[in-house]
């Protein structure tokens, strides 16, 4: 990255930063104000020695100072020794209110990222899930979240605090003796320039440990999900081995970063060690010949003592500092995802849908080019060319630009059933996935009751229609909260009426708690079909006008089946309905059967109609049924 366009991006972080700063602007100026005080405080203790040695304790080794002199001496020692320790009590109460404070208003800053982060992930658009990992999106939300606290309650304070402190050191050095200030001075661009140059190198240590950090959350995430899988085909060992490399990997980055550091902080120490031996050198001969006091050149060492700690703090500062840039720059990237635009449109009629959807020369593809160059350009963008979770045409199409569906069009009629059937990753289960508008189409147009879909509120649009997915997720919580979610007006009474429509009473009556039966992560332990039960009943629960079953049957016993069926009739009176099934049983009844090939159309009609074209859907009917039952169909 050139130099001006990486100086660019680190103060445009630091705006947009600022910008979740701006809300707690009183309680950071009451921090730098309680952060003078103690720097104040802490300064003053060498100055007050100082006096105490040349003005009161030298003269007092003085034998023949009169008794009331002499007096005099020590009392105003005691009072400095009294004036020291306020201003170390001082000192310790404004740095720990300091403290507090920033940690504290660190705590909301971050708090409300956090917050804007996860209300921003739930609004972005499906292609975005299709094209990152989750572990990299999961780092976003905690790892990287937390690098940016550090950014509000250590980096920014601190930062500030260290170069107040080294201003203020060089000011009170000069006044007490302008020679020896000069010579502490040499040090300075040397050490500045073996600070700069650490820095450098931190950062690019900083950027590697990121990339490996996310990578190693999303190997963690995969392989804990489909530890099943990893099991049952024995790849313990293999993927032991792929993630041990990656872990080495950081260890090989991290190991360049602690050499770094036993670089950077000795080198400085060295230089600090120095300056003391020049400052006992000169400072000493110049109090031999009277031209230098002993308090001023104790104090002067305290201070130089005092001088080299923020800078070796600046170290550490620099190592926090760009971690959390490099988190900063990965939020920034997060926030900057278009998101979906939701309560605006046309509302969706108060009774629901009629029914009527039209495909109008649809093209569809799920991948672009300007989107891989733009995620080419993100460090962290993960495509996912080993398939996609739970659709299987994206996982056909997700390493690809290639077109889904191409010149599609169709019509269905208000309360018809229309079924959709085809090979793996011939466009099924996309066509459904753009009626809900988890995908903008390419080209053409898609419209339910004469409006087209983008045009309506997404909000409503979703609600009105049904979907019943292949792969179910339920939430941990209870079987009643499940139905219910997303529908804060629908009460017990149509939730036990939905799970009684679907067949899903029997089993939830049957659990030790009913319907307020606990629900693990994924509803653990359920069976797929009472998972499937239960989809059903959160559908039908919230009274959609039109139902999407996407592969609905694929993952049941036959009986489950059986009791899907009816539930699949009860629904579907006096709705539209459109289903993708493998299993042409489920769809015997269905009014109109589509057959898609390749992203395209290739017949339609009844099951009567296409079994006697002897066409695509007569082979995958041979297929499941064998051919003796197909011909005598046919016949």
């Amino acid at each position: 990255m050139p130099k001006d366009r990486e100086s660019k991006q680190t103060w445009g972080q630091l705006r947009r930063l600022s910008a979740f700063a701006k809300p707690y602007l009183r309680s950071y100026l009451v921090i730098f104000f309680l952060m003078f005080c103690s720097i104040g405080a802490g300064l003053l203790g060498p100055k007050i020695i100082q006096v105490l040695i040349d003005r009161h304790l030298n003269p007092l080794g003085t034998l023949s100072l009169e008794a009331s002199v002499r007096e005099a001496h020590v009392q105003a020692a005691f009072r400095l020794g009294f004036i020291y320790l306020l201003s170390v009590i001082v000192n310790f109460i404004t740095m720990y209110g300091s403290d507090f404070l920033m940690h504290k208003t660190g705590a909301h800053i971050v708090t409300d990222l956090r917050r804007k982060l996860y209300r921003h992930v739930l609004n972005l658009p499906m292609r975005y899930f299709d094209q990152h990992a989750i572990g990299g999106i999961v780092t976003r939300l905690t790892n990287d979240t937390e690098n940016v606290l550090d950014l509000y309650t250590y980096v920014f304070t601190n930062f500030f605090r260290n170069i107040v402190m080294i201003l203020s050191i060089i000011v009170v050095m000069f006044s007490l003796d302008v020679r020896l200030a000069s010579l502490v001075l040499l040090f300075a661009p040397v050490v500045a320039a073996i600070s700069v140059v650490f820095q450098k190198q931190i950062r690019i240590i900083y950027d590697k440990q990121r990339a490996i950090r996310s990578l190693i959350n999303t190997k963690l995430s995969e392989n804990l999900s489909g530890m099943s899988v990893i099991q049952i085909f024995h790849r313990e060992k293999a993927i032991f081995d792929e993630f041990d490399e990656t872990s080495r990997a950081y260890y090989d980055v991290s190991r360049n970063e602690v050499r770094d550091y036993a670089i950077y902080r000795p080198l400085v120490e060295l230089l600090q060690a120095l300056g003391l031996a020049m400052l006992f050198w000169f400072g000493g001969r110049g109090q031999m010949r009277g031209a230098l006091t002993f308090g001023v050149l104790y104090a002067f060492i305290n201070y130089l003592q005092r001088f080299f700690r923020p800078i070796l703090d600046m170290a550490e500062i620099f190592n926090i500092m760009q971690s959390s840039f490099s988190s900063s720059s990965r939020l920034m990237t997060l926030l900057d995802q278009e998101e979906e635009e939701y309560g605006k449109g046309v509302d969706v009629p108060e009774g629901g849908f009629v029914g009527k959807i039209e495909f109008d020369h649809v093209w569809f593809r799920y991948n672009h080019p300007e989107d891989a160059l733009r995620e080419a350009a993100s460090e962290d963008a993960t495509l996912l060319t080993d398939g996609y979770r739970g659709d299987a045409d994206l996982s056909d199409a997700a390493a690809s630009d290639e077109w889904i569906l191409k010149d599609v069009s169709f019509t269905i009629e208000p309360g018809s059933f229309v079924a959709f059937v085809g090979a793996t990753g011939a466009g099924k289960s996309t066509i459904l996935s753009l009626i809900a508008r988890f995908y903008p189409v390419d080209k053409g147009e898609i419209r339910i009751d004469g409006v087209n879909v983008n045009d309506y509120d997404l909000v409503q649009l979703r609600r009105a229609l049904g979907t019943v997915q292949q792969d179910v997720f339920l939430f941990r919580g209870d079987i009643l909260g499940n139905i219910a979610i997303g529908r804060p007006d629908v009460g017990r009474r149509e939730i036990v009426e939905a799970a009684r429509l679907v067949n899903a009473e029997d089993f939830i009556c049957q659990l030790p708690k009913g319907y307020d039966e606990p629900v693990m992560e994924r509803g653990a332990t359920l069976s797929a079909g009472q998972r499937q039960l239960l989809s059903f009943a959160r559908t039908i629960a919230g009274d959609p006008s039109i139902l999407i079953l996407d592969e609905a049957t694929a993952n049941i016993d036959t009986q489950t089946e059986q009791l899907i069926q009816k539930a699949i009739a009860k629904m579907a009176q006096n709705r539209t309905m459109l289903a993708v099934a493998h299993r042409i049983s489920t769809i015997a009844g269905a009014d109109q059967i589509i057959v898609m090939n390749r992203g395209e159309i290739a017949e339609r009609g009844t099951q009567d109609e296409l079994l006697a074209k002897d066409g695509l859907f007569r082979v995958l009917y041979e297929l499941q049924y064998g051919k003796e039952v197909s011909h005598a169909t046919s016949e």
